[in-house]
């Protein structure tokens, strides 16, 4: 799991108002009150240290914030199993179980078998995270070109098993894409068409990179970034995307939301991203809980 928190960590540091800079996009956005209209946190890992002991709060917290779903995601088949176990203790959280790519590395030659296991579970909505990151490439710390093309080939190979899977269970995939990897994703997808959906989750793309996920029958979901003063492309293609193809996420414990950025992130900031994509989207937030909402259930059909 520490690869994939440190690449989250990563994120949010590139994201950084610039020195003297003041973040004031999402602190408007947020002046609006959001109240108890209903939201789900599509993507948050509960099972992360930094919420250690702390779930049952959290859950209780997002309670109180109008945010009635929660999806743990899992980044290795043990903490997989933790998002599960989470499931099962809290009537508002689901799992979606898989492996990360920055795990990738790690990971059994062919964890399958494991994988079907968890994703029969009635709680377990999806398979995920999962996908390529050539962010973070061994050359990127004095590796090889030979090491970058090794680590990727394992990528794909994992990503391809999750697929497989995701294929024969009837599930959908929780994607992961960062650096230049976005066409290779695709790629490795398309042989599947019409047989598993993804997710591209904390989408950061282009406007044309979001269509180019619609084409696939695909989804793609927000984060607190839309808040950030710097993310205009992201609120430009968060504009652009189709009413129903798209989803609110905190990707907690990482990249809170203005007020709170900096600090750690929770599912109860679902509210504070909620009131920043209504005023991009021009839209109310009764109108966006509806939308929202009901393509997480079309996304994840075990979402009930």
């Amino acid at each position: 799991m520490d690869a994939a928190l440190d690449d989250k960590r990563g994120l949010a540091g590139e994201m950084q108002v610039a020195p003297g800079g003041h973040d004031d996009y999402g602190e408007r956005a947020a002046g609006s009150s959001v109240g108890m209209t209903e939201f789900y946190d599509t993507h948050a890992h509960l099972d992360f240290p930094d919420f250690a002991q702390e779930v049952p709060q959290l859950v209780a917290r997002a309670a109180a914030a109008g945010i009635t779903r929660i999806i743990s995601i899992g980044t290795d088949l043990e903490s997989s199993a933790r998002a599960v176990a989470s499931a099962e203790a809290h009537p508002a959280v689901f799992a979606v179980v898989g492996w990360h790519p920055n795990e990738a590395v790690s990971a059994p030659k062919d964890f399958r078998a494991e994988l079907r296991a968890l994703a029969k579970h009635p709680k377990v909505v999806g398979i995920g995270e999962t996908g390529l990151d050539y962010y973070r490439l061994p050359s990127a710390n004095g590796g090889s070109a030979e090491d970058d093309a090794l680590v990727k080939a394992r990528q794909a190979e994992v990503f391809q098993q999750q697929l497989e899977v995701a294929a024969e269970v009837g599930l959908n995939c929780v994607i992961h894409t960062r650096g230049d990897c976005f066409d290779e994703t695709l790629r490795l997808m398309s042989p599947f068409a019409g047989r598993v959906r993804g997710v591209f989750h904390c989408f950061v793309g282009t406007p044309e990179q979001m269509h180019r996920v619609m084409a696939i029958n695909s989804f793609v979901s927000f984060t607190g970034i839309t808040t950030f003063k710097n993310a205009q492309t992201v609120r430009d293609t968060l504009a652009a995307t189709p009413t129903g193809r798209f989803m609110l996420e905190t990707d907690a414990p990482f990249l809170a939301p203005v007020p709170y950025r900096g600090k750690r992130c929770e599912p109860a900031h679902v509210r504070e991203i909620a009131a920043a994509v209504a005023h991009v989207r021009g839209c109310s937030l009764e109108q966006l809980s509806a939308a929202t909402c009901a393509a997480a259930r079309e996304f994840f059909p075990k979402l009930v």
